[in-house]
């Protein structure tokens, strides 16, 4: 839908019975009552959130880069000629979730209580979960994925003279199931 289609005079025209039935059922029209960062002339905003209460909140994410078996076999014996693969990926994980608020548009600045990053090396791919903690008045799930997806980009950027073929491709080297596993809230008085 275009802006001009969302405008307030076209919403009001279809509003007054042009005769289309459909008009009365779109769920199109639906949908867009019910976005949070968009206001009522179609334009993007940041959420408010300042009359919610403080809450304690916590949320985890986790994706994979799938390398080949050398690859995983180095970083395992910390076999890779850039340094350490997992010190570094954790370094970028914990500065990506501290700056998400500068990288995704409306994401407030939020203060970060704790982050923690769990690899698991396999034979053929690195699986990392990021768990980011907060206490204030909107979740850290954007956080943690950007904590993650960051995570895995640096183990890519460590690791990809060791992934590329002769032809400068990355044929085995991909980044998948990027998601958010799990997010809880609990108000700071406990209820």
């Amino acid at each position: 839908m275009t802006r001009e289609e969302a405008s307030p005079e076209n919403a009001a025209e279809g509003a007054a019975g042009d005769g289309d039935p459909a008009a009365d059922t779109d769920p199109a029209a639906d949908t867009d009552a019910d976005l949070t960062h968009v206001d009522e002339s179609g334009d993007v905003q940041m959420v408010d959130v300042g009359q919610k209460p403080d809450t304690n909140r916590r949320a985890v994410a986790r994706g994979t880069v799938h390398l080949t078996p050398p690859t995983a076999a180095a970083i395992r014996d910390d076999g890779i000629d850039k340094g350490d693969v997992l010190a570094t990926a954790r370094v970028g994980a914990v500065q990506a979730v501290k700056h998400t608020w500068e990288t995704i548009p409306m994401c407030h600045q939020i203060p970060i209580t704790n982050v923690d990053t769990d690899f698991e090396v396999r034979s053929d791919r690195v699986a990392l979960a990021v768990t980011v903690e907060t206490t204030g008045k909107t979740g850290c799930e954007m956080e943690a994925l950007e904590g993650v997806t960051t995570g895995l980009n640096v183990i890519w950027d460590m690791v990809k003279a060791a992934e590329k073929t002769d032809d400068g491709q990355y044929p085995d080297t991909r980044i998948t199931d990027v998601r958010v596993v799990s997010k809880e809230k609990r108000r700071v008085d406990g209820t």
